[in-house]
């Protein structure tokens, strides 16, 4: 059986990076223009939720990094 080999070429992915923005871009326009029900004043605030989820990444990852730290045993712990 032939394997599909779509993200080989180049161009493909080029053409699904451009999808994704494009969505992304679209997506953001959006939320200008619907109606949100917040509960606190700061929801109302434009592309809020997308910046929200952005810096929760952004400080997980940090988070990771400092229990790396802790959490993290030797090499021949198990040894």
């Amino acid at each position: 059986m032939k394997e599909l080999k779509i993200f080989d070429k180049p161009k493909n992915v080029q053409r699904l990076l451009f999808i994704f923005y494009a969505s992304l871009v679209v997506l953001l326009i959006a939320d200008f223009f619907i109606h949100k029900h917040d509960d606190f004043p700061w929801e109302a605030a434009p592309e809020f939720f997308a910046v929200y989820g952005f810096v929760s990444c952004v400080a997980l990852i940090f988070i990771a990094k400092i229990l790396r730290k802790i959490v993290k045993r030797k090499e021949n712990y198990y040894d």
